[in-house]
């Protein structure tokens, strides 16, 4: 087992797919740490050298990753909402905000018939 970040990962799992695990860190920034530190994009965890491994988790540390990151989406959101914006509305009623369509997409009228009521959930 590899430890990087608080994470136990298997040997044979790939390196790329490791970094892309962490809430934060997508394909491009994953490729880009990899190419940093010399780690061949097909390479696995158990072939890394524990120094490599170190140095990953000394980059990892410097990011805005996992709840950091987590914590910054809802602040923005929430700043959307406190300003009363369409974006903030449409994000506390719970609808589409990026312009997607409503009136025909069945998952979105589920999502609005569907009420929560002390932790139970119950449609209308």
């Amino acid at each position: 087992m590899v430890f990087i970040m608080g994470v136990n990962f298997h040997e044979l799992k790939l390196v790329k797919k490791a970094l892309e695990s962490f809430y934060g860190l997508g394909p491009q920034l994953s490729a880009r740490i990899m190419a940093k530190h010399t780690i061949h994009p097909r390479a696995r965890l158990g072939g890394v050298p524990p120094k490599t491994i170190t140095a990953l988790t000394a980059e990892l540390s410097t990011m805005t990753i996992e709840n950091d990151a987590r914590r910054i989406v809802q602040d923005n959101i929430k700043r959307l909402r406190d300003m009363g914006t369409i974006r903030g509305r449409r994000h506390a009623m719970g609808l589409p905000v990026r312009g997607q369509r409503t009136r025909n997409q069945i998952v979105t009228a589920r999502k609005l018939n569907h009420l929560e009521r002390g932790g139970t959930s119950s449609k209308i």
